[in-house]
């Protein structure tokens, strides 16, 4: 492995960390407080390539690799980690799952359109009796005399929903048959038969709207279907590998932030006289961050290395990508635990971003594979056993 970063990587990362610190950081705690989306924020990291960051020039990217994308998700989840969630799943579920799934009019169409801002992407796996369980979903999908597929469904936790002009889909198209009946279709949203409904309340990520999806009917064309009949939980599950290197980058972005206010604080910080960073118990607190942060921050980048040499020479990453997903959100919900009780009372005021990071942090552990599920993937890779 080389982490010796390259200029164009070091100048993504120089771009979304000023892009972070000017406009996304200041209205971060307003944007959460009011749930708001942050919709002109997005479509200005459309145009400076955050949006696509390992998207072809010929798609409208700037055709980097999967380190650029983790040092600048890094950056904008430093920031607000709602933010970087519409980024990564714009960046690793929709934009990755064409460009490796999809024909040269699908890219064309649908990966421009999104690598740079101009329209804002989905990916609608979930449903209410299928979470962790992804293959036991009832959306349907049935061909219509035209060839062409009619969807009725409901899909939930859908990020973006209420925003997104497309999506990418899963829906079963041949029922009895599990896993291999499932298919995969891009979502034109502005066409008739869909529906965004319910919009969630959540602790954390605010700003990021998710919403149900219900599809009554709704005719997707033919050549919308992405890939081939039958390989969409293939699709999802390639798709997510690389949507896990994404959280990991966010929740070592939520983590770096919080574990930077808790360096300052203990060494502004007085009681007894005395900085608060000269305890001992203090002392440890910041001890066990740094370690964690650490070990986090390797793990990402020899994950997202995994993936770029997997995808020039063939192989797999996704028992890396899993572990970096693991470690990195145990990590930020334990570093922002740590953070919340150094400041105090602080920690606990919204005066502060503290709680902010601590809320944010969760949702880390729980989308795109519980820690319990990458604790599978990892150790049925090691064993050999299901």
């Amino acid at each position: 492995m080389d982490f010796d970063f390259t200029e164009e990587q070091l100048s993504l990362q120089a771009i979304a960390r000023d892009f972070a610190q000017k406009r996304i950081a200041p209205v971060a705690a307003a944007m959460d407080a009011k749930a708001e989306f942050p919709l002109e924020n997005v479509r200005e990291m459309g145009k400076l390539g955050l949006m696509g960051i390992e998207v072809p020039e010929s798609y409208g990217g700037p055709g980097l690799d999967p380190i650029a994308y983790v040092l600048a998700m890094i950056e904008i989840a430093a920031a607000d980690a709602a933010t970087a969630t519409v980024m990564s799943v714009n960046n690793s579920l929709f934009c990755n799952a064409i460009l490796k799934h999809g024909s040269e009019e699908q890219k064309q169409t649908f990966v421009r359109a999104v690598a740079t801002g101009e329209a804002i992407g989905a990916y609608a796996l979930t449903e209410a009796q299928s979470g962790s369980d992804a293959s036991a979903m009832h959306t349907r999908a049935v061909r219509n005399q035209q060839g062409d597929w009619v969807i009725s469904g409901k899909k939930m936790w859908i990020t973006s929903g209420p925003v997104a002009r497309y999506l990418v889909l899963f829906a079963l198209t041949t029922p009895g048959i599990g896993a291999k009946g499932i298919s995969a279709f891009i979502i034109d949203t502005s066409l008739p038969g869909f529906h965004a409904g319910k919009i969630e309340h959540k602790l954390g990520i605010r700003a990021s709207s998710t919403c149900e999806i219900e599809f009554n009917d709704y005719v997707c064309p033919q050549a919308n279907l992405l890939g081939t009949v039958g390989k969409g939980f293939s699709i999802a599950m390639g798709v997510l590998d690389a949507g896990r290197i994404g959280i990991a980058s966010q929740a070592l972005g939520i983590a770096r932030a919080a574990y930077a206010a808790s360096l300052t604080w203990v060494r502004e910080r007085k009681a007894f006289g005395r900085p608060i960073g000269t305890f001992q118990m203090t002392q440890a607190k910041i001890a066990d961050m740094k370690c964690r942060l650490d070990a986090a921050w390797l793990l990402t980048l020899r994950a997202a290395w995994t993936k770029g040499r997997a995808e020039q020479n063939g192989g797999r990453f996704g028992t890396e990508a899993a572990m970096a997903k693991l470690v990195a959100s145990e990590a930020a919900m334990w570093i922002t635990h740590q953070a919340v009780q150094i400041h105090g009372g602080m920690g606990y005021s919204s005066e502060m971003p503290i709680e902010r990071y601590f809320r944010d942090a969760k949702i880390t552990e729980i989308y795109e594979g519980t820690s319990e599920i990458q604790r599978l993937v990892i150790a049925r890779a090691e064993t050999g056993l299901r």
